[in-house]
């Protein structure tokens, strides 16, 4: 395990940084690279960036990280990923290591937990075994699952077993992005333009509203956001917002793994098990029996804070402009889904909110060169925290392609 001491839950609001000389070059207002979006994918670019001894500014208009980067479950979810996207998450999981080897944030190497409630469900992991190999696939018993859900009826019957994906890491969503941007603003190649916003992009400039901000090399990272720079290219590639309904409970008294745990309606979200060939009877399956949960995009999940409260949810809407309002009764069909899991009668909830990332029917990814010198890197799906030092790494490889 990969990790520092464990950080409270809420987290300390980054230093604003609006007049550092970006390190190496010496000239105020340049860099090698300037990135917009101090989100997780920007942040991750930025560390690859100096990683490999270039100056960096990273321009947000925010004073902290507030979008999709501190919404989420913190989950790295790279052993439920196919094909390409496998291959960008495993490229990530080192990125991330190093990252919280750097800076101190807690980096888990503790799994994903994927639980089976029904013959249907375990065969469907099963087979994913089959594929990937007992290492990257490692069944468990009822019991055993049971016993990693901290659940006092080990032989309770509505479990049939489970698996742990070994792979899988968890960071703390409230620390991570934060964490990352006090790193880069420490290091003396980094700036980080907090309360900062963009008003114009062209080749080797950036245009703020605290002035321009200027470097051979221009990334957008601002994720659901790009409409409001660059609305053309975003409704091309049919950008939405996806919003989730979410919540943070305490945690039952037995239940202490870090592991996230997904179930049913996971498998029916993610592509390594959504294309094994159990899963349209799975999907037939949850259908006649939590017919609710899918229509409102359920992925009944939950993760363990390092504070011991548990992160829970959640839902997908989608939507170009995401109303403010959360329905009572997705929340409350969500969490009872996750009591039963968990075997207890109902959870404390002890706070809420609306997560939000972008999404697109064309595809997980947004790679679009807008000029030359400057590139959009969007990632279209829920799995931003899982890509984003892969995307990173494959940006200054050259390996990014970019996308039609």
């Amino acid at each position: 395990m990969s990790s520092s001491t464990a950080p409270a839950t809420a987290s300390a609001a980054p230093r604003t940084r609006t007049t550092r000389t970006p390190g190496t070059t010496g000239t105020p207002g340049r860099s090698d690279v300037v990135i917009v979006g101090a989100g997780i994918i920007g942040l991750a670019h930025a560390f690859e960036a100096l990683s490999r001894g270039l100056s960096v500014t990273v321009v947000d208009r925010d004073r902290q990280p507030v979008g999709a980067s501190v919404r989420n479950f913190g989950h790295c979810c790279i052993s439920a990923q196919d094909g390409e996207l496998l291959a960008l998450a495993q490229r990530s999981r080192p990125g991330w290591l190093r990252a919280a080897e750097a800076t101190g944030i807690w980096a888990a190497e503790a799994g994903t937990l994927v639980v089976a409630r029904s013959a249907t469900e375990a065969a469907v992991l099963e087979e994913l075994r089959a594929e990937r190999g007992g290492d990257a696939v490692e069944l468990r018993t009822a019991a055993q699952t049971a016993a990693l859900l901290g659940r006092a009826d080990a032989d309770a019957g509505d479990l049939v077993g489970g698996a742990l994906l070994p792979a899988d890491l968890r960071v703390n969503p409230r620390e991570a992005a934060p964490g990352l941007a006090r790193w880069v603003a420490d290091q003396p190649g980094g700036q980080v333009l907090w309360g900062t916003a963009v008003t114009g992009v062209e080749p080797g400039t950036v245009h703020t509203t605290r002035g321009s901000v200027h470097g051979d090399r221009i990334l957008i990272c601002v994720g659901h956001d790009l409409d409001y720079l660059f609305p053309d290219v975003a409704e091309d590639h049919e950008v939405q917002r996806c919003r989730l309904t979410m919540a943070r409970a305490e945690a039952p008294a037995g239940f202490r793994t870090d592991s996230a745990v997904l179930t049913a309606t996971s498998m029916l979200r993610y592509d390594a098990f959504a294309t094994r060939p159990s899963a349209a009877r799975l999907r037939e399956e949850v259908l006649g029996h939590s017919r609710e949960l899918l229509d409102i995009g359920a992925n009944v999940m939950f993760a363990r804070l390092p504070d011991g409260t548990v992160l829970v949810g959640d839902s997908h809407h989608y939507d170009a402009t995401t109303p403010p309002f959360i329905d009572e009764r997705t929340h409350e069909l969500l969490t009872a889904a996750i009591a039963r899991v968990l075997g207890v009668e109902r959870l404390r909830i002890v706070e809420r909110w609306q997560g939000v990332y972008a999404g697109s029917s064309r595809g997980p990814l947004l790679v679009r060169d807008l000029a030359p010198g400057v590139r959009a890197v969007t990632v279209t799906s829920g799995i931003g925290m899982t890509l984003s030092f892969g995307l990173a790494a494959a940006t200054f490889d050259g390996t990014l392609a970019a996308t039609a």
